[in-house]
This record gives structure tokens, C-alpha cells and sequence, in this order.
């Protein structure tokens, strides 16, 4: 995209007050987007946005300015910028920006700027008719969201480490809103992935939408979700929210350094169960939070934050690496080249045990199982969180019972992951975008099937201790 040498002098450029580190991230990224809702196609939209950051870190202090113009001359005025928050005496550096190599490289398959804008369409208009067809009377309202991206980066750094990649995601979203005689619900379901076009091949919008539409009109017949405390079973189709709520934001390094962690000071102590183990994984393949480099230029790689319960790493960028005294772990993640980065999770996950799920249910007893998870709130200093349960059934002598709504999950994550009795062998994924400090990254998360001992749920109906449920 830009020439080694002009990288050279626009790096000595925002160097030559000082620093201990310069880097340049240049990006060109390509986007689509279709939105259909009310059954009509409301948007299509494609765009293409270019520019590079410039950051110089002095000490614990960090000087950021990007620019639209990727001429030498529009680079090397970002770099002045830059140069003048640096201090400390003037250092050589041998710039010779060698291109270093990945650890994982990815097929991104069917690439979607091969494919017409018409059949990226006619996907998101069967989806909206398939779930519309699940129950015309009880649909009131179908949103289909599909999105690709393209983006090409280059980074270069005063370490003299050049990287070139390019990274392709595509997704697709489906909500479903249903009611009946004032009662309303809705049902979600969303794919993506470190993939192309094809990603839709493997998972068809129609099933997808069918699944969706289908959740939404079964809630608007569950019976209230009860309250108390008691046994849950998340399931691990119900994907990995806890994990990355309750406790891979309290594992990212700049939060523990800030004391804003509950994982704070707590190295190698024992934070879970025996039977947790907790990483974040960005080279898998097929997932939406993977990457080949994160967006300092450091190659990915699995990092095991927790281990048989015991705390043993956090999620380090440059920055946060530097003050404590160790390497970046490939988790320095931006928004765009208008970010700097921070400290993110790619793919967070609790590793599978060894049990058969449908055997975690028959230990519970009773309780609730949970299925699909909703959105949720965590306190990152303290660990409490609090989450919706998008899809639960209540368990009745230790077999599946009927579904409930209305539920949440009330706990402390530490305190959960402590009470965690047994660890299913499956896994099972979800995507989002997580946000922090103003900007949102892709991310997958996933969980085997747990029992948890006790945690609070949240409903309309309050379990006695004799086991009687009544209305509060």
C-alpha cells in the first residue's frame, strides 16, 4: 500500500523528540451492508475507508493522530503531531522493517466481492419470508442484517517489524419479534465468521430464520421463569456471554493495571473450579473473532488465562506488556485506524470437560436450563453481573421441563465460576461486537455445558424452600 522506506522516515519522523516506540497502521477496508425490515429491503450500502494511525509511546503515556492522506507528506504530518507529546533523549533505531510471518493463516473461502449484490440480497429476502412463514398471525415484525467486510492493513513499527494482511468477515443477523394478546417476544439468532460469502453456504438464512421466528412464537406460551436461588444448567448452545462478561473483561491488562479488575493482584491464586479453564484463542479457524495479527502487528497465538481454576495470564497489547515486564500476547485490538489500541479478546472460551451433557442435567435435579442467553451488564472492579435469559426451561427430576420466560441470571463471576460442579464436552459458539473505550471489535465466545450450583435467577414466580412456587 505504501512504500517500506516512506513507513522509515514517517517512524524517525515521530521519533526524533524521543519515545521508546513508534508504530504506523494503515488501513483500506471495504465494507457492505443489507438491511431488510417490515419485509422490504430498507438499505444497501458500500463504502471504502482509508487512512493510517500514528502512535508514539513515551513511559506510561501514549500520542495518537491519524490521517486520511497517505501521501509522505500527510503521514509525516500526523508524525510531527505525535512527536511532539514525546519524551526523554533521542534513541537510535535500526529501522530495516522485516516482514514477519503469521502463526495462523486463514481461507477466507467464497470472497464476497465476488459474488453479486443481488444474491447477497435474495439471501436476506428468503430469510425474511422464512421466518415470517413460521406464523403469519403471531410475526409482527422480521430484521434480517447482513454485512461484509474486507480490510487490507499494513503496519510498521520502530522495532522494524513490517506486517501485511488482509482479513474478511461476514455475518448475518436475524431478529424476530412475536405477539399474542399483549404478550411479546422475541427470537435472535446471528452467524459469522473469519470467512466469505460461503459462510451462508454452511448456514442457511432460512433455517437460520426458521429458528429465530420459531423461538419467539414457543416464549410467547412459556410459563413465568421462577426466582430464587437454585441450580442452573447453562447449556452450551446457549454460547458464551457469562464467559465474556463475567470474566474475560476482567482478564484484559489494562483494566487489572487501572485496579479496575476483580482478577487484580490475584496471579496464580485460584479464581474458578478445578474443572475451569478458561483461553482466548485467535487462531481458530471459522471464527468470528480470529486474526492472523492483531492490530499492533503481533502475530496471534492461544493464551490460557486460567487454568484448572488458577489465574495464570491476562490479555496483553504492547502498552500493557511493557509495564509489566513481559511481551504482547497478540491481543492489542482497534476499531479502526481512527483507534488506538487497547487490550481486547478475539475468541474467549471455557474448555470442554469431559461429561455428557444430558448427565449434568439429571445431577442438577432441578433448576433452570438455560439454552440461549440475552444481553447483560458486569462490573468489571467488582465482578457482579447480571444477564437475560433469551431461552430457558425449567428442570423438573433431572429432565428437561417446560420452557419459562422472564428469567436473569444475578452473581458474581469469580463466585460462579467457583460453583461450577461439572463441565460438559461440547462447546458451543457465539459472535458479537464488543465495545470498550468507544469502539467495538469482533468477537466469538463460547462455554461447554456447566451445572452451576446455585446462582440467583430472576422471574415473576419465587421458589418456596419446600419447593412450592408462588407469584411475587
Amino acid at each position: 500500500m505504501v512504500d517500506r522506506q516512506v513507513l522509515k522516515e514517517v517512524l524517525e519522523i515521530a521519533l526524533r523528540n524521543g519515545g521508546d516506540f513508534a508504530d504506523i497502521y494503515i488501513e483500506h477496508k471495504r465494507v457492505t451492508g443489507i438491511g431488510c425490515e417490515g419485509g422490504k429491503i430498507e438499505r444497501v450500502h458500500s463504502g471504502l475507508d482509508i487512512g493510517a494511525g500514528i502512535r508514539v509511546i513515551s513511559g506510561d503515556s501514549t500520542a495518537y493522530a491519524y490521517t486520511n492522506d497517505l501521501t509522505r507528506e500527510g503521514m509525516a504530518g500526523a508524525a510531527k503531531i505525535v512527536s511532539h507529546a514525546a519524551r526523554g533523549d533521542k534513541k537510535d533505531y535500526n529501522i530495516d522493517l522485516t516482514k514477519v510471518k503469521p502463526r495462523a493463516e486463514f481461507n477466507f473461502g467464497v470472497r464476497p466481492d465476488n459474488v453479486k449484490t443481488e444474491d447477497k440480497v435474495n439471501s436476506v429476502e428468503s430469510a425474511d419470508r422464512a421466518a415470517r412463514d413460521v406464523n403469519p398471525d403471531s410475526i409482527k415484525q422480521v430484521i434480517v442484517g447482513y454485512g461484509d467486510v474486507i480490510q487490507n492493513i499494513t503496519i510498521a513499527n520502530s522495532h522494524g517489524e513490517y506486517v501485511e494482511d488482509e482479513r474478511i468477515r461476514t455475518r448475518l443477523m436475524i431478529q424476530v419479534v412475536a405477539s399474542l394478546e399483549g404478550t411479546i417476544q422475541t427470537g435472535y439468532e446471528a452467524v459469522g465468521s473469519m470467512a466469505g460469502f460461503d459462510l451462508l453456504q454452511r448456514n442457511s438464512p432460512r433455517d437460520m430464520a426458521a429458528a429465530a421466528a420459531s423461538r419467539a412464537v414457543e416464549m410467547l406460551k412459556a410459563r413465568p421463569a421462577p426466582s430464587g436461588k437454585m441450580p442452573v444448567v447453562m447449556a452450551g448452545e446457549a454460547g458464551g456471554t457469562m464467559v465474556h462478561e463475567a470474566c474475560g473483561h476482567g482478564l484484559e491488562a489494562d483494566l487489572v493495571q487501572k485496579g479496575l479488575s476483580v482478577y487484580t493482584g490475584r496471579k496464580d491464586q485460584a479464581v474458578a473450579s478445578e474443572s475451569v479453564t478458561v483461553i482466548d484463542d485467535a487462531t481458530l479457524e471459522d471464527k468470528y473473532g480470529s486474526y492472523s495479527f492483531d492490530d499492533e502487528g503481533v502475530p496471534a497465538r492461544k493464551v490460557t488465562l486460567i487454568e484448572n481454576g488458577h489465574l495464570k495470564d491476562f490479555l496483553y497489547d504492547r502498552l500493557t506488556a511493557l509495564k509489566d515486564g513481559t511481551e504482547s500476547n497478540g491481543h492489542g485490538r482497534r476499531e479502526s485506524y481512527q483507534h488506538k489500541p487497547v487490550p481486547r479478546m478475539g475468541n474467549t472460551y471455557i474448555a470442554p470437560g469431559r461429561e455428557d451433557p444430558h448427565r449434568l442435567i439429571k445431577e442438577a435435579g432441578r433448576g433452570v436450563l438455560v439454552t440461549k442467553m440475552g444481553g447483560g451488564q458486569v462490573n468489571t472492579t467488582t465482578g457482579d453481573f447480571v444477564f437475560d435469559v433469551a431461552e430457558g426451561f425449567l428442570i423438573v427430576e433431572g429432565k428437561k421441563g417446560p420452557m419459562v420466560r422472564g428469567a436473569t441470571l444475578t452473581g458474581n463471576g469469580p463466585e460462579v465460576l467457583k460453583n461450577i460442579k461439572m463441565v460438559g464436552k461440547d462447546l458451543g459458539f457465539t459472535i458479537g461486537t464488543c465495545g470498550k473505550d468507544g469502539q467495538g471489535v469482533p468477537v466469538s465466545d463460547a462455554q461447554p455445558t456447566m451445572w452451576i450450583d446455585d446462582i440467583v435467577v430472576g422471574g415473576t414466580v419465587q421458589v418456596e424452600g419446600n419447593g412450592k412456587i408462588r407469584r411475587v
